[in-house]
This record gives C-alpha cells, sequence and structure tokens, in this order.
C-alpha cells in the first residue's frame, strides 16, 4: 500500500495521535475481530489482504464503536500480530492428536516432555503454555 492510500486510510490524525500506542484489552481485540469477519463476509478480503475499502471499513466502525482515534498502522500491527500468534498456536495443536485441554486456563494440557519439545522447536510457542490463543474460535 502505497503511503497517500496509508494516509487516507488513516484519517485525520495528529502527530500526537500517531506516536500513542494504542491499547488492546480483550474485548477491544474481541471487537476488532468480529469486525474484520464482517469485512471478510462482505467480501473485501478476497485474497490474504483486505482491500482498501476493507480497511477503511474497519478503520471507521472500531473508531465509531470505541470512541479510538486508532489509525491504519495500529489496526495493521494488530492485524500481523494475530495472524504471527494464529501460525503459532497452529503448529501447535493443528497436527496432534491424543492430547487434553484445560478448559480453565484455555490451553493444551500435555504433559512437561511434550511442552519442552514443542518450545524447542516453537519457542515463541511459550506464551500458550498458561494461557492459549484467545478468541482462537473466531480466527480460524
Amino acid at each position: 500500500m502505497s503511503k497517500k492510500s496509508q494516509h487516507t486510510l488513516a484519517g485525520p490524525s495528529t502527530q500526537d495521535e500517531k506516536k500513542r500506542k494504542a491499547i488492546w484489552n480483550e474485548k477491544l481485540i474481541e471487537e476488532f475481530i468480529d469486525i474484520c469477519i464482517g469485512e471478510v463476509e462482505a467480501g473485501n478480503r478476497p485474497g490474504t489482504h483486505f482491500n482498501r475499502l476493507g480497511w477503511a471499513n474497519i478503520i471507521k466502525k472500531f473508531n465509531e464503536k470505541t470512541g479510538n482515534q486508532y489509525d491504519y498502522k495500529k489496526f495493521k500491527n494488530k492485524w500481523d500480530n494475530l495472524k504471527a500468534n494464529w501460525s503459532i498456536w497452529m503448529k501447535l495443536v493443528g497436527k496432534e492428536t491424543g492430547l487434553g485441554w484445560d478448559p480453565v486456563r484455555n490451553t493444551i494440557d500435555a504433559p512437561d516432555a511434550w511442552w519442552e519439545k514443542k518450545l524447542q522447536e516453537i519457542p515463541d510457542a511459550a506464551k500458550f503454555r498458561e494461557r492459549g490463543l484467545q478468541h482462537a474460535n473466531k480466527i480460524g
């Protein structure tokens, strides 16, 4: 996406707003995911990326619903982060069988030896040992 189209998607924004770090709690993440799902269903993600209209709608709808003024870059960073976490999560659970599930922690219930082996293969998966991927049922 060109700088010009990024600016168009971002809408009016001050330098201070651009520098301010986005605060993402579970409710905001779920709202973002729900809006993204709506844009996918509307056909605004024809391949692996949202089109211009999809991003514009995401930005507008999210900011209107939450009262935030996040710009394109904050949404794109969150999207990329969610995709990366989904990829790690699927490496953990995607092809595994015979594992248990801990409904309290919302994660895999497996012996320490299994976890140690997986963490050797996928070091970034450590974050999912104590708490699983939130909203996995919506992201997948």
